[in-house]
């Protein structure tokens, strides 16, 4: 590659920066021509290379990327000072190859349409209404979670592996794309993270290549999560990239599933949520809500808290405000706390409909 190919590689990283910063306007075109066009024939493509592969790729190749960066910097960071135009010529041309194809082969999904305004739902909800789906979602994870002990102080113990729990997935967004089309989900491409442990440590249940459209799950731990989890990242796949949107499909993935523990992880994934806003509007209330939950569930709640804790660490801190700034700088404006923008989205999906 020639200096001036470099060079202008290098600048191009601007007017780039600039086009991305203008689709925060645009969020109909985004929708329309590249979350439901473009997008949706690079997933699947991706997902045809990469899904029948066993193992992470996308894991693999992030390896042989802070191979090469660390040997750039080996190699070339003498240069900062040296010749500091070669240096950041070669830095800003790597930079900006990346830059473009995240987002072109996802990262423009951070500036579609909000969730909200593509199923005509209200991003706003009083507390009685959080009340009144907090109310359902304990009477039918107690339900559920009855049906599978018997008892109401069994802890719930998912029976099957991995890759079960990975095939199993399918089932529910076959059912969910029968109610919500955009929700459909084809060519299966979900893995366990070569970085497992790693991941833990950084305080991730999962994530999205978005070079390789794989989703990756943190398979150190198997609890009541893991289906939800999974769901998490196969909605990331399909283009939402928020992850208060990607828990709500996700949600409506694993209990659109016949199969009870799928049922059964979707329904305390959230609850979860609904407790925290409340206990944020209501102290009393949330307590209140707590004697209602069956001891076996809180147990699960308890297991999951202590694997978290287990693996704390200050880097965990680090690496979560690092990707607090992320989401921040692609259009999440409240950044991690967005999260718990999924309770306005589903007290108001089930306002007129039960769960």
């Amino acid at each position: 590659m020639t200096k001036r190919t470099k060079t202008y590689l290098a600048f191009s990283i601007i007017p780039q920066f600039l086009i991305i910063k203008c689709l925060i306007f645009f969020p109909e075109f985004v929708e329309r021509y590249y979350s439901n066009f473009i997008y949706v024939y690079i997933s699947k493509v991706l997902r045809f290379i990469f899904g029948w592969i066993p193992f992470s790729v996308g894991d693999i190749f992030y390896t042989i990327v802070a191979f090469f960066i660390l040997r750039f910097f080996l190699r070339k960071g003498k240069t900062l000072f040296s010749n500091p135009k070669y240096f950041f010529r070669e830095l800003f041309a790597a930079l900006s190859i990346t830059y473009f194809l995240f987002h072109v082969l996802w990262g423009f999904n951070y500036y579609r349409l909000p969730i909200h305004e593509k199923l005509n739902l209200s991003d706003q909800y009083t507390s009685e209404e959080l009340y009144h789906f907090t109310e359902q979602l304990i009477t039918k994870s107690n339900e559920i979670h009855f049906q599978l002990t018997n008892n109401d102080t069994t802890m719930v113990n998912i029976p099957y592996s991995k890759k079960e729990i990975y095939q199993k997935t399918t089932a529910g967004y076959k059912v969910l794309a029968e109610k919500i089309p955009a929700f459909g989900h084809s060519q299966k491409s979900i893995k366990t993270s070569l970085y497992s442990t790693p991941l833990s440590y950084m305080g991730y249940s999962g994530y999205l290549n978005p070079f390789t459209n794989e989703a990756q799950v943190n398979g150190t731990q198997i609890d009541f999560k893991f289906p939800t989890v999974s769901c998490h990242e196969e909605a990331h796949q399909i283009g939402y990239s928020a992850e208060n949107e990607a828990n709500f499909v996700a949600f409506l993935a694993a209990t659109s599933n016949e199969d009870l523990y799928f049922k059964y992880s979707g329904y305390l994934y959230v609850l979860r949520y609904c407790l925290a806003e409340v206990k944020r509007r209501d102290v009393k209330k949330f307590e209140d809500y707590n004697t209602l939950i069956h001891p076996g569930i809180i147990k699960n709640y308890i297991e999951v808290a202590d694997f978290w804790r287990a693996h704390k660490t200050p880097i965990e801190l680090f690496f979560k405000n690092t990707f607090n700034s992320f989401l921040k700088a692609n259009n999440q404006k409240k950044g991690l706390k967005s999260y718990s923008y999924v309770v306005a989205l589903l007290v108001n999906y089930y306002k007129h409909k039960n769960l």
